[in-house]
């Protein structure tokens, strides 16, 4: 018990001198470049919103749904919930035949063509 008490104490004590450090340490005296923002080079009176591709959304939710597919179907080997192996192969199987079909849609719709 008084080793919890000691920890305590010790994380109590430390707590304190590094918030009093920290209110203390600080110079303020504030200028013109401390007091304006951080912009990474851009100009922060411009416009913020950029032209975004939407092909970029596109990719970004195909590889979303291959990405849930291989989520779907590593635990397989080692799923005891189903039945028979038949049950587990349907199952696979069916995952594997709609997500074929959905890229072979986006394909065959041009989703997946990049330049227009």
């Amino acid at each position: 018990m008084s080793l919890i008490i000691s920890s305590v104490a010790t994380t109590a004590l430390i707590s304190l001198i590094l918030a009093m450090i920290a209110f203390w340490l600080p110079s303020l005296n504030p200028d013109n470049e401390k007091l304006s923002p951080y912009e990474c080079g851009f100009d922060p009176l411009g416009n913020a919103r950029l032209p975004f591709s939407l092909r970029f959304f596109l990719v970004a939710i195909l590889f979303l749904l291959f990405d849930l597919e291989i989520a779907l179907l590593l635990p397989l080997p080692w799923g005891n919930q189903l039945p028979t192996p038949s049950y587990t192969i349907l199952w696979a199987s069916t995952i594997l035949i709609l997500l074929t079909l959905g890229l072979i849609h986006e394909w065959l719709q041009g989703g997946l063509e990049w330049a227009e």
